[in-house]
């Protein structure tokens, strides 16, 4: 039988042997890398077994979780506001949101706990009043502000000017039509932050912020400057020193960062998807993942158009 289409070309995959060696070279090195891991008898994988699942380190995976979770509630909350201060039309409200980025960004993050953890030496009592005035009450430091709560705002804080500017860039992104569209209709600002702006500024805020939760879980091991002795890094370390045994600790430490990474992960992705969708539809529907958006020649067959449409050319 005659080919239908003549002097067809019939192409060939060109040969690519860089990519086989390569991939024999990255399996070959991978494969020495955890043997190498395995057999080690300095990581001591006997302790690491032991200790994986030791009460302490529970506990310290327990509070390391609420810090996270409590710090980056905080911050975010803080942020929006910060990120719409930047935006107000009020010079000083402008000012005060500069600053406080600028302080918080400029200055590293250890210096910032080990401030909170001075809170108390600082400034024995706290007061609220008129300033220059009468005090209305005052209280100790140290009874309201303990070693928890000074790690939970020391974060927060920090994390704050941060999302600051992811929110800014998110909300930034946002037609300006939206906005005026919205306010057209006799919406109220705050309402169109709430309800038109916000909405469509996550699909640009959520993966920036997944990223900063899960930098959020590992920078918790640093409020040991406070001291606060009861998260994950702070108990592995006790325990390795106590042993003398500082590797295996580290390498439990270090499983469990990975395995709470790795869940953080699966929910950002999740969050990506909830909040991008209605973007990309065209492609999700090439592969096959959902109905996407018509096709031209479709669009124009559900108008009631056909072929003989002098103005519109279909192509079969």
């Amino acid at each position: 039988m005659s080919d239908p289409i003549p002097n067809r070309i019939h192409a060939r995959a060109v040969p690519r042997p860089g990519r086989v060696v390569g991939a024999v070279v990255v399996t070959v090195l991978a494969a020495m890398a955890i043997h190498g891991l395995i057999t080690n008898e300095n990581f001591r994988w006997d302790t690491v077994w032991l200790y994986l699942r030791d009460i302490v380190v529970i506990r310290g995976i327990g509070w390391t979780l609420i810090l996270t979770i409590g710090s980056m509630a905080l911050a975010i909350v803080m942020a929006v506001l910060l990120a719409v201060m930047r935006r107000s039309d009020n010079p000083v409200m402008r000012g005060v949101s500069w600053f406080y980025i600028w302080f918080f960004r400029g200055t590293p993050v250890y210096v910032q706990l080990v401030f909170w953890g001075m809170l108390s030496v600082l400034y024995p009592r706290l007061s609220v009043g008129v300033p220059f005035g009468p005090e209305l009450f005052s209280f100790s430091t140290k009874d309201v502000v303990t070693a928890f709560w000074a790690a939970l705002l020391g974060l927060a804080f920090n994390e704050a000017a941060y999302l600051a500017e992811i929110v800014r860039a998110g909300l930034t992104s946002v037609d300006p039509g939206q906005a005026e569209a919205a306010k057209a209709l006799g919406m109220k600002d705050s309402t169109i932050l709430r309800r038109v702006v916000l909405p469509q500024a996550m699909r640009v805020i959520v993966p920036p912020t997944g990223n900063e939760t899960i930098s959020m879980l590992k920078t918790t091991s640093l409020v040991i400057a406070i001291p606060f002795t009861l998260e994950l890094f702070y108990a592995t370390n006790a325990i390795g020193n106590r042993l003398y045994q500082p590797v295996p600790l580290l390498v439990i430490a270090s499983i469990w960062y990975l395995v709470i990474t790795s869940i953080l992960m699966v929910g950002q992705s999740y969050l990506e998807r909830y909040y991008g969708r209605g973007f990309g539809t065209e492609s999700r529907r090439r592969r096959g993942g959902g109905p996407g958006r018509p096709s031209r020649q479709e669009a124009i067959q559900a108008a009631g158009t056909t072929k003989d449409d002098p103005f519109l050319e279909v192509t079969p």
